[in-house]
């Protein structure tokens, strides 16, 4: 039996492929393990904003919204068909994802009108946003974030700090999460607030990974002036506004994780060959278990799609974020130990495939933090799929 989409599906995909091979950037067609690899030295190349511009502005951006928000109005199986042929050809849609990932659904599910007017722009990349999440002492757990907004009259003080928060440094404004009622139990006294970055009392502070870019930061507010007008749904309501906000992210975030494994175990068979390790029954039952791990998720992937096109929720897709950002870190391991005694180098000159297979192992540890920490989807998995009572 051979499972494929319906005519209009395939032209609806026909219509995509066409459009990117006219309109994909050289800079993109390279392609890459992960998204920094697309920016080099920059934090967000002004070509990359041009290529997220343009997809906006012919309805590839986010084709399931209206043209007006980047769209196209399609069914949610070209959404699945539109998110993996993106993935497959390694073609970035963004340089910086919480603006359309993120903020973009969050404002057009509770903002007000002046706060939904913010989404096209936000989409397009006009607005470059950062998310103001993480924080030192909370860490992957966000009920337990201390920045604290004060309510006066017309306006709130915002002060604390945030952490690991991407692309502050280039931000025009920060979806921000805040306390805003320390006496309530720390799920029920969270809000959220749009923050201007230019506003007094910011102060940014760019941190450097392994990798030795800098494209997070920390984020200190310091008796920061907020407009009422920019909270964002109720008052001490912003719970269920994080919820949503990383439902939506990790919506899509399974089909980049499984295309991007299967990318990396085709890479590990090339690899095999060329250093000899293909007659290797070690290497080649790691290597096969990979691909077999890879055709299992895709297909748990599929069945957690059809709960979320259907709104039901998806906990498939938190063991998804999991499996996937777990298995592509042991995938990268396996490469530098077929590449041999070069496997560690990061010198485009000296290690295997320009450092490629050790570059991505670095990178491939934020996988297992961003969007999600593997130790909070564990116990998502552990309590809403296996049912198990919390510890």
């Amino acid at each position: 039996m051979r499972l494929a989409w319906g005519p209009q599906d395939e032209a609806f995909r026909a219509e995509l492929v066409a459009f990117l091979d006219e309109h994909t950037p050289p800079e993109a067609r390279a392609g890459a393990d992960f998204m920094g690899e697309y920016s080099g030295d920059e934090i967000v190349p002004q070509w990359l904003r041009d290529w997220q511009a343009t997809l906006f502005d012919h309805g590839w951006m986010i084709p399931g919204y209206p043209p007006e928000l980047g769209g196209r109005n399609c069914t949610p199986v070209q959404t699945l068909i539109y998110l993996e042929t993106m993935a497959e050809r390694r073609v970035p849609r963004s340089g910086h994802f919480p603006g359309y990932a993120i903020v973009t659904p969050s404002l057009l599910e509770y903002g007000d009108d002046a706060q939904r007017a913010l989404a096209p722009a936000a989409a397009r990349g006009d607005t470059v946003w950062c998310i103001g999440m993480s924080e030192p002492d909370a860490g992957s757990d966000l009920a337990g974030l201390k920045t604290r907004a004060e309510l006066r009259g017309d306006h709130f003080v915002v002060n604390g700090q945030k952490v690991w928060t991407s692309y502050a440094q280039i931000a025009d404004k920060c979806f921000c999460y805040v306390r805003t009622d320390p006496a309530a139990p720390k799920h029920k006294g969270i809000s959220v607030l749009i923050i201007d970055m230019d506003s007094p009392g910011i102060e940014v502070r760019p941190l450097t990974h392994i990798t030795r870019k800098a494209d997070f930061a920390e984020v200190f507010f310091t008796d920061v002036v907020v407009p009422r007008e920019n909270l964002v749904g109720p008052l001490n309501g912003g719970w269920a506004i994080t919820q949503g906000s990383l439902a939506h992210e990790r919506a899509g975030l399974w089909v980049e994780g499984v295309a991007r494994f299967e990318q990396t175990v085709g890479a590990l068979v090339e690899l095999a060959r060329r250093t000899g390790r293909d007659r290797d029954p070690v290497a080649r039952r790691r290597i096969a278990a990979a691909y077999e791990l890879a055709t299992s998720l895709r297909a748990l992937g599929y069945k957690g799609f059809a709960s979320y096109a259907q709104g039901s929720s998806a906990p498939e897709h938190s063991y998804m974020k999991l499996a996937t950002s777990e298995a592509g870190k042991a995938a990268f391991e396996l490469g530098m130990e077929l590449c041999g005694a070069y496997g560690a180098v990061t010198d485009p000159d000296r290690g295997q495939e320009a450092g490629r297979w050790v570059t991505s192992f670095f990178v491939s540890f934020a996988n297992t933090i961003a969007g999600g920490s593997s130790e909070i989807q564990r116990n998502i998995v552990a309590q809403r799929v296996l049912g198990l009572p919390r510890g």
